[in-house]
């Protein structure tokens, strides 16, 4: 008799993926969801002007934004090494570290490369005098075929819940805020401007694609 999980459909994983550069993508550092989160929270905020314009517009209601919504988002993703654990040969970087590996992936993300960190450091010590600021990867949210965006990780809480005889965590939980990047935010030509504007088009197609599907229905309303 087969059994009944072949017939189940295959269930796309949510993913980051992270980028370097955002003029030279390179290779990316691929964060799969082990598990995807149960729920998303979204939240959009319109883009406004500066508060002295708002200001002049206060007798009437304005229509007027500067770019597209500001969006965030809020989801938690969940870990767990027992499956790996189950097979040990098979995972022997799970056995030494546990979920050490899967954290850090996550954690780098809020994370500027340490070569540039040591680099501005030698240059500090040899008297060049600089003040600079550095760039986190540039990270896409892959939800699916219909929602990939740019993103920017503004804050990662981690809750450790089991660990093994070596103390690495084996189960944990975390918590991500993430602010969707716009073609507003980003420099033209950078691989998250794109992005951005790809998704603004695709979106604008599926309202357009439910209208029609709407139209359709009234159309055929008796009455």
């Amino acid at each position: 008799m087969p059994s009944e999980f072949t017939r189940r459909p295959r269930l796309l994983k949510g993913a980051l993926v992270a980028y370097q550069s955002q003029l030279i993508p390179g290779v990316p550092r691929i964060v799969v969801f082990q598990y995807n989160p149960e729920t998303m929270t979204r939240t959009l905020r319109h883009r406004r002007g500066s508060q002295e314009r708002r200001g002049q517009a206060e007798s009437r209601e304005s229509l007027e934004v500067t770019g597209p919504p500001e969006e965030s988002l809020s989801l938690t993703v969940n870990l767990d090494a027992a499956d790996q654990l189950e097979v040990p040969s098979d995972n022997p970087v799970v056995v030494a570290a546990g979920l050490h590996p899967a954290l850090a992936t996550l954690e780098l993300l809020m994370y500027p490369p340490s070569q540039e960190i040591l680099t501005s450091a030698i240059l500090a010590a040899v008297g060049a005098r600089q003040v600079r600021s550095f760039e986190v990867p540039t990270v896409l949210l892959v939800w699916g075929a219909a929602r990939v965006v740019p993103v920017r990780l503004d804050s990662l809480s981690i809750t450790e819940k089991a660990f093994d005889t070596l103390l690495n965590p084996i189960l944990a939980e975390a918590q991500l805020e993430l602010t969707v990047m716009s073609y507003a935010d980003l420099e033209a030509g950078t691989l998250g401007h794109g992005v951005s504007i790809a998704h603004h088009v695709a979106k604008e197609a599926l309202g357009l694609a439910h209208q029609v599907k709407t139209a359709v229905e009234i159309a055929t309303l008796p009455f």
